[in-house]
């Protein structure tokens, strides 16, 4: 069998079997297919596409393209669920989603990944934690499951070594925006961790990769009805991004807002809501809970009880990380001295956000990296971000800036203005989850 040939076969069109889609992705992953062949492949899926059952056999074979997990032997007694998110800002639910179902009986083996363009990523929140380990060897990885509930690192290098190589390629040859490659490679690596079920965030909104509700739709469908279609039980939900979700952005202010969530000490309605929401899917999907109303009964107990916060507290100190976090969170998350609030040209109800833009805005007082080799400012960031819907005036700032000088404050209170719009009346509200995708529906 010929790379050209099969490139050529999809250049044109047509349905590669599943010994071809194999001999691709083991000439990725072994590198006897050179990187422009696989870029040629990559632009050909780019542009015709995959139907279901060719996306089933890539996303399979990139996953069998290195080790796959298999929790039997840790004798873990209940399912084994992940969530995954294509991002947003604030965008911080794994945190929290973890803890609250390992609280409620599942085991969590999260692997995430770090921040991509202007959504920031759980790696690079966590690294803001003293000592905690996001690259742990895989016993650690799997005895932190066991002992914790829930563990959340970075992906290994033999999960998924095809997707690596060929996710490299893709973003260097424009062919990021290819839903079959897309799929393929979150699922990839899902299913090598060994999942019982999976919830698929699909964010929608002028702060999401997947800005019109068409994108996401056909996303999280494709998703959901690949998973399924290789057996992993999986449901998406369609969430808003035309906001900053919770009321902080930037990766150690994150983790903040996240130990006062699960301190009681303050909850962000929206940021609950997707939360709960996620967390509900993943218990029915993993049978701990028959319906959503018994569902977010047990998810809200284990906050109330203290238990989720317990889990969190175990898992950072298990990996390395302080044990007095949760108590003193403030002597171990970095800080700047610079916090100054933002406030709006003219008083009024926020209407509408560019919520791209405060990434942005974000990255370039360096809480996120331009090139791929940037250190990231982990204490950088936004506070008490306005949510639309809200009064700002002299005595409400659009939010609180913490840079590291006069100058990077200067640029991110500019850019907060240009992507905040106040008016004088309030918009209709609109609702955190928009969509329920499950497996009857693609």
């Amino acid at each position: 069998m010929l790379p050209q040939e099969v490139i050529r076969k999809k250049r044109d069109g047509e349905t590669l079997s599943t010994d071809e889609i194999a001999f691709i992705v083991r000439g990725i992953t072994d590198n006897s297919i050179s990187e422009g062949q696989a870029a040629a492949f990559a632009m050909a899926v780019f542009l015709r596409g995959m139907v279901r059952d060719e996306t089933v056999s890539l996303t399979r074979e990139m996953m069998n393209s290195g080790s796959v997990l298999n929790w039997a032997t840790s004798r873990l007694n209940g399912p084994v669920l992940d969530k995954h998110s294509t991002g947003g800002v604030g965008d911080k639910v794994s945190l929290l989603l973890a803890p609250m179902i390992a609280a409620c009986g599942g085991f969590v083996p999260m692997i995430s990944g770090r921040g991509l363009g202007h959504t920031g990523g759980t790696l690079d929140k966590l690294d803001t934690v003293p000592g905690y380990d996001t690259a742990p060897t895989l016993a650690t990885f799997r005895k932190v499951v066991a002992s914790a509930g829930c563990a959340i690192i970075g992906q290994t290098e033999d999960l998924a070594p095809a997707d690596r190589r060929l996710y490299g390629i893709r973003d260097v040859t424009a062919t990021v925006e290819s839903i079959p490659l897309i799929t393929a490679s979150i699922l990839s690596k899902k299913l090598a961790a060994g999942l019982t079920g999976l919830v698929m965030d699909v964010k929608t909104g002028s702060g999401a990769f997947a800005s019109s509700m068409e994108m996401a739709v056909d996303l999280a469908q494709s998703i959901v009805s690949v998973a399924n279609g290789a057996g992993l039980a999986t449901s998406a939900l369609i969430t808003d991004m035309n906001q900053v979700l919770g009321r902080d952005a930037g990766n150690a202010l994150e983790v903040m807002e996240c130990i006062q969530y699960l301190t009681d000490e303050r909850r962000d309605p929206a940021l609950h809501e997707a939360t709960m929401a996620l967390s509900a899917e993943l218990l029915m999907l993993g049978g701990i809970a028959k319906d959503t109303t018994e569902a977010r009964r047990r998810l809200q107990k284990s906050l109330d009880s203290g238990a989720a916060c317990e889990r969190f507290a175990r898992m950072v100190a298990d990996l390395g990380g302080p044990a007095g976090l949760m108590e003193r969170p403030g002597d171990y998350l970095p800080a700047v001295s610079t916090v100054r609030p933002v406030f709006a040209d003219h008083p009024g109800v926020v209407i509408s956000m560019d919520t791209r833009a405060v990434g942005v805005a974000i990255v370039e007082l360096g809480g996120g990296r331009r090139r791929a080799d940037d250190i990231i400012d982990p204490a950088v960031g936004l506070s008490d971000v306005c949510a639309i819907g809200e009064e700002v005036d002299a005595g409400h700032p659009l939010a609180f800036v913490h840079a590291r000088d006069k100058a990077s404050f200067d640029r991110a209170a500019d850019s907060l203005k240009s992507a905040i719009s106040v008016g004088n009346e309030a918009p209709s509200s609109s609702p955190v989850v928009i969509q329920r995708i499950g497996r009857a529906d693609t």
